[in-house]
């Protein structure tokens, strides 16, 4: 009888099976919402920047980098001002574009940086292959920037893939040719198809295993109720 009493407070006391796969659900839809990027992402403030929200980096630099276009003519001031706004590497339209790099690394702001944008097409190879260059756009020779800020300008008049190089020092190692690359004609707040698949398979994880949650508890349903019979 003790033995039964405790069983059945066991019972009532342990979350369901269920419920426990709603909270797994809502668990991992929210960490996979984080991993692909559809939940908002904290600044992380250095100094008296607060919006480092375009970090680019590879195995020695790393830089806070921003595009900004010319606002289309014929715009009120209010309105012109409100359209100069900043993007990362997928811009939207083409037109007038300024090109800012902060240096993040101080080391690199004594060494001469030249900077060269180039028009380029894919071509389905491995990296450092993987690009084939149509055109170059501008090319300015090497100089220190010792304020850290890079900048550049220049007209974009077409759709496609750009890359920006910083060109630091002699340029001689590949990692001393720092590479930006950038997409002109995206839209740069669409979600990739690729985040709706991962969101689905998560999805389809979760609810297998509240599926599952639900046959066994069914299952233990049905052999207390059998045993309770043979008693």
């Amino acid at each position: 009888m003790f033995a039964a009493l405790f069983h059945s407070r066991s019972i009532m006391t342990t979350p369901r099976p269920h419920k426990l796969g709603l909270v797994l659900f809502f668990a991992f839809l929210l960490m996979g919402c984080e991993q692909i990027g559809l939940t908002s992402k904290q600044s992380n403030a250095i100094g008296n920047r607060p919006d480092l929200d375009c970090i680019i980096a590879n195995d020695f630099y790393v830089v806070h980098f921003s595009t900004y276009v010319q606002p289309v003519a014929g715009l009120e001031p209010a309105d012109a001002k409100a359209a100069f706004v900043p993007y990362c590497q997928q811009i939207p339209r083409t037109g007038k574009m300024f090109f800012t790099a902060d240096l993040i690394d101080r080391d690199i702001r004594a060494t001469p940086i030249g900077i060269r944008l180039v028009e380029v097409e894919k071509t389905g190879k491995p990296a450092p292959d993987d690009l084939r260059e149509l055109r170059t756009l501008i090319e300015i020779p090497a100089k220190l920037y010792p304020r850290g800020a890079v900048e550049a300008q220049a007209d974009i008049d077409s759709k496609g893939i750009y890359v920006l190089y910083l060109l630091i020092g002699d340029a001689i190692e590949a990692d001393d040719r720092f590479r930006i690359a950038l997409e002109v004609g995206v839209d740069p707040n669409a979600v990739p198809v690729g985040t709706f698949v991962i969101a689905a398979m998560i999805t389809l994880l979760v609810a297998g295993l509240i599926v599952l949650a639900v046959i066994r508890l069914r299952a233990r349903k049905a052999d207390a109720g059998s045993s309770g019979q043979r008693f």
